[in-house]
């Protein structure tokens, strides 16, 4: 049976009625069952925000069941839509994609060419960027969602695998590295993850210019990852190792500029002041250099390379903190 559920974590954006109208616009085999999981804190979840996203669906509205996870984060929203999936596949998408006009019958086509032992099958995923401009730092992060491996964004797995390996792992309250959790455990698990060739379109949504500054918080799921899965976790997930020892040593050398001064030392603090400038200068240029380079952009680049590495250093710093008593996967699952 090739039967699959749909399940969409949300936070009641804007871009939730366009996910939903793809879908329902889709060619091929309807979802057995659609779950949308609201995962708003219970004092902003007014289903009032819901209601024009969900008339998009037509027929499939009957198919569709609303659930609240309470603002707990992706994972935990995942697996609240999980226990009420009684398909042999779940699919789970983003609500800010949306589907190919052909995915429904493209997923049923992926599933069916599935061995016995493959778990799950990950989705093409495709980011449109401007043409008449080189793209933003923002935009070229969200394009490399196109060669990461095993994003949620659209990705299908065999529901009875995901109950084996218990799920999403709840310490991930972020849209990171909780795929990558998963998809490692569902390998180490014995199953095999292959590629489909279902497309889905995810676009560039908007950002402010502090986005990047925000998003090093994922530098204390990296911990967690490495206490997880061991510190060789980066090459099992096939993910870019990160500047994190850099930002760390950048940190250091502002801080020892500081409290070289404050002793007063100034050729030691100029030395490592000198040390700081030269590679938050790199740092900056990196992510200048292949981008627009209108003002806004650079001026952008340059504050947040100034602040990206002591934050990137403090998260990680937390993390490590914060799970220190976490045990590698393996053993929990034994």
């Amino acid at each position: 049976m090739n039967g699959y559920a749909v399940v969409i974590p949300t936070l009641a954006r804007a871009t939730l009625a366009d996910c939903l109208a793809a879908l329902a616009a889709a060619h091929g085999p309807r979802p057995d069952e659609i779950v949308l999981v609201d995962d708003r804190p219970a004092p902003d979840a007014d289903p009032a925000a819901l209601e024009h996203a969900l008339s998009v669906l037509g027929d499939l509205r009957e198919r569709t069941v609303v659930l609240s996870s309470g603002g707990r984060g992706p994972a935990a929203a995942r697996n609240t839509g999980l226990r009420a999936v009684t398909s042999p596949w779940t699919a789970f998408l983003d609500d800010d994609v949306q589907v190919g006009p052909h995915w429904c019958d493209q997923l049923v086509q992926d599933l069916a060419e599935t061995a016995p032992d493959t778990g799950a099958v990950q989705g093409v995923i495709a980011v449109p960027l401007p043409g008449e401009r080189r793209p933003t730092d923002w935009e070229r992060g969200t394009a490399g969602l196109a060669g990461a491996r095993w994003i949620t964004a659209d990705m299908a797995y065999r529901t009875d695998v995901l109950k084996q390996v218990r799920g999403f792992d709840e310490r991930f309250p972020r849209a990171y590295r909780e795929d990558a959790d998963l998809a490692l455990r569902v390998l180490d698990a014995g199953w095999r993850i292959q590629r489909g060739r279902r497309t889905t379109r995810h676009p560039v949504r908007p950002a402010s210019r502090w986005v990047s500054l925000r998003q090093q918080r994922g530098n204390a799921d990296d911990a967690l990852m490495r206490r997880l899965h061991g510190p060789a976790w980066w090459s099992k997930a096939v993910a870019p190792r990160g500047r994190i020892r850099r930002h760390a040593a950048i940190t250091a050398a502002g801080a020892a500029a500081l409290a070289l001064a404050a002793a007063g030392r100034p050729r030691a603090a100029a030395l490592a002041g000198l040390g700081w400038a030269a590679g938050t200068a790199e740092f900056a240029w990196a992510r200048i250099a292949p981008g627009p380079r209108t003002r806004h952009e650079v001026t952008t680049m340059l504050v947040t390379s100034v602040l990206i590495p002591p934050a990137a250093t403090w998260h990680r710093l937390s993390g490590v903190w914060r799970h220190r008593g976490a045990r590698p996967w393996q053993e929990v699952a034994a």
